[in-house]
């Protein structure tokens, strides 16, 4: 049975000013008004709801999201015409595309050629260009990956930036960073609306299925935290040893440990990690999530969402090709159905 969202509207804004102080938040969040505003299409930008997208998505079966995937071929951090050709490539009418991680600031990369948001030219003028904005109906859309990290680094918080410093004893390190992450997200809520706004979480990085469940409670206060904000859509990750098999050459097993997540969370659910057409379906159709996106599947299958209603054999993804600065070999060269290609 489809899970029928409890929350209604498109979330709420969070009320009253944000005591926030990391420095450069307010640079960051003019950024995201600028990338909020790009677009084109028969709709004005500003007209277009993103809980429209996803509530398109799922009366119409296409529950088929790309998922946010680094592929450090943005030159100099400013998105390229290849770039633009690759989303355009895996943009067909209605799919929701989440697009790579872009840095808020210069000292944030994290991988070399990744697309930047900390200057007018890397928004106002690459962006527009590469935004697939337009009629809900009609066109593709696509969410910004904004500011993600390498989990498997750990985040250090500076005293002079929280609330009550470091050394009181008040608050533990986790608290402290689930209290960072809920304010800046609150406070990008207040300024672009909530409907604007939504949160991909990897609560198993860097684990496997035995992950302790203090990191699992962790993130589920987290999602909790951006439910009561109204955020638009949860996107969370499974443990990801499972999800890619034991090397046996058997179909690797989806551990479905995102339940407590789902139920937590009202707005439209994301899954991710490991799924194929089968699994999937099934997630989707017994009410596990609301969407699933797809990484690899999608980068090596431009037209994944077709190949799945027809059932289609699927290209072989090149996996010494992921982190290459090459603009067509392994990013715009895969194949679409009818054109030669060798299937998995």
């Amino acid at each position: 049975m489809q899970h029928e969202s409890k929350r209604g509207g498109g979330g709420t804004r969070a009320s009253g000013p944000r005591a926030i102080h990391r420095h450069g938040l307010k640079v960051v969040i003019h950024r995201l008004k600028g990338v909020v505003r790009v677009g084109s299409g028969p709709r004005a930008p500003s007209d277009v709801r993103m809980d429209e997208i996803c509530t398109n998505n799922i009366h119409n079966s296409l529950t088929v999201v790309l998922a946010p995937v680094t592929r450090c071929r943005s030159y100099e951090n400013l998105a390229q015409p290849h770039n633009s050709l690759y989303y355009q490539q895996r943009a067909p009418p209605g799919v929701l595309l989440i697009a790579e991680a872009s840095a808020v600031s210069e000292t944030a990369t994290g991988y070399p050629g990744v697309p930047g948001l900390w200057s007018d030219d890397q928004v106002s003028t690459v962006w527009r260009s590469t935004l697939p904005m337009g009629s809900s109906s009609t066109s593709s859309f696509i969410f910004l990956d904004i500011g993600r990290v390498d989990s498997s680094q750990p985040l250090r918080l500076d005293p002079r930036y929280t609330k009550d410093g470091l050394s009181d004893g008040s608050r533990s390190l986790e608290d402290r960073c689930r209290r960072l992450a809920t304010d800046v997200v609150a406070a990008v809520v207040d300024e672009v609306g909530a409907h604007r706004v939504g949160l991909r979480l990897s609560p198993f990085a860097g684990g496997d299925t035995d992950s302790t469940n203090a990191a699992e409670a962790h993130a589920l206060h987290l999602v909790c935290s951006m439910d009561r904000l109204g955020v638009l859509c949860c996107h969370v990750v499974e443990p990801r040893t499972r999800a890619n098999g034991d090397g046996d050459g058997k179909k690797p097993a989806i551990p479905h440990r995102l339940s407590p997540f789902r139920e937590a969370f009202r707005g439209t659910f994301i899954v991710n990690g490991g799924y194929d057409r089968e699994e999937g379906d099934r997630a989707v159709s017994q009410g596990y999530a609301d969407l699933v996106s797809y990484g690899r599947l999608f980068l090596a299958n431009p037209d994944l969402p077709e190949r799945f209603r027809k059932k289609a054999e699927l290209n072989r993804y090149d996996r010494s090709t992921f982190y290459t600065s090459d603009p067509v070999v392994g990013y715009t060269d895969y194949p679409f159905l009818g054109q030669e290609t060798q299937v998995a």
